[in-house]
């Protein structure tokens, strides 16, 4: 492999393009006649069966030069298909076929997050340099720390308020303005922050929070208000701990136009008939709500509210843009990032399986309701 790649980085720029373009239908095409061909009976395919066995090792002879090599994929792919070739005459192929679907999310899921997650659990074991075995060091000193104290308590406040005000939020627009006049309108407006990037959304607030001189004309939208009103400007992302409150701010703005979009949806899915037959028993709109309503959107809810939570535990983006932690406001993310680029490895690993373990009762909370919504279906 690095020889054809060294043969190619040689080539002209418009050279390789169709290369790697015909490598690429040539590996689609592989994947293709596994999933789609080598399973299924008859005696055609088995004799193209029993002609790959052949090409492929001789095509490997050609390009790699190895006899060892050839031997060793004609001996794999002698015993693949020997299977395939009897799994398919017993009619029973669509197993290679669902293991060739899967393949290719089963080896990223493990080269991307499996084997990250054990390389960073070992990592926050060790030194800084990751050359000795410390034990529990690294996450006693992040627990013994005032700044590190301060950053998990940081993390845990983000993800109360956060998910708790943006779907109350969500919810209270998606209802009041349900069938009204102007709807997608309405939708638009609320939904517009999501399709701004954090760093984004980071750069406008930090815009509006700006502080100058009583002295001076202002440029923060929030402190020309204050300065309208007789107040002298506040500098909001240094006074802590309210410092904190006005960074949830931004990620509440953004993640209440997700949680309305999708709890609207939810509403609209409540059976018009319960409405109607909670209307003829006399109720008012609020029981109609907390009785109807909100029981028919639940899985709705806790979706919404789980995603958002853990939206708020990985928040990085807002704090590095607006603050990088200074003035204690940083989160464990964004701690995560600072300990690695000061090459303690170990103490962001540490922070990174403290931010895992708080992650990880979220998605199985969150996998356990979905498995309930299933059964109940």
């Amino acid at each position: 492999m690095s020889a054809f790649l060294a043969w190619l980085a040689d080539l002209p720029p418009l050279v390789q393009v169709p290369i790697i373009i015909l490598a690429f239908v040539a590996l689609v095409a592989a994947i293709l006649f596994f999933v789609e061909i080598a399973p299924r009976k008859g005696t055609v395919y088995t004799v193209i069966r029993l002609a790959v066995c052949v090409a492929a090792p001789l095509l490997i002879l050609l390009a790699a030069g190895s006899y060892w090599w050839a031997i060793a994929a004609a001996a794999v792919l002698g015993g693949v298909f020997f299977i395939v070739d009897y799994r398919s005459r017993a009619g029973a192929g669509y197993l290679f076929q669902l293991f060739g679907f899967l393949a290719p999310a089963i080896l990223l899921l493990i080269v991307g997050l499996i084997i990250p997650t054990i390389q960073t659990t070992v990592q926050a074991f060790m030194n800084s340099r990751g050359t000795e075995f410390i034990g529990l060091d690294n996450f006693v000193w992040v627990f013994t720390q005032p700044e590190a104290i301060r950053t998990v308590l940081n993390t845990i406040v983000w993800v109360l308020i956060t998910p708790l005000v943006s779907t109350i939020a969500g919810l209270a627009y998606a209802v009041f303005i349900d069938k009204s006049r102007g709807e997608k309108y309405f939708k638009i407006m609320v939904f517009m922050p999501m399709a701004i990037s954090f760093v984004g959304a980071s750069i406008i607030w930090r815009f509006v929070y700006t502080a100058r001189p009583a002295d001076q004309n202002q440029i923060g939208l929030l402190n020309q208000v204050v300065v309208w009103f007789g107040g002298q400007p506040v500098d909001f992302l240094a006074n802590a701990p309210w410092n904190t409150v006005f960074l949830i701010v931004v990620l509440i703005w953004v993640q209440t136009g997700f949680a309305m979009v999708v709890l609207s949806a939810a509403i609209k899915g409540v059976p018009a008939e319960q409405m109607e037959a909670a209307e003829l028993d006399g109720t008012n709109a609020w029981q109609k709500f907390t009785n109807v309503t909100v029981p028919g959107i639940r899985s709705a809810l806790v979706v919404v509210l789980t995603t958002i939570s853990i939206a708020s535990l990985k928040v990085f983006d807002i704090v590095r843009t607006m603050t990088a932690g200074a003035n204690d406001t940083s989160v464990i993310a964004n701690e995560m990032y600072t300990q690695f680029k000061n090459f303690e490895q170990g103490r962001s690993a540490a922070f990174a399986v403290i931010l895992f373990l708080l992650v990880l009762p979220i998605v199985v909370y969150n996998a356990r309701q979905i498995q309930k919504q299933r059964e109940i279906r």
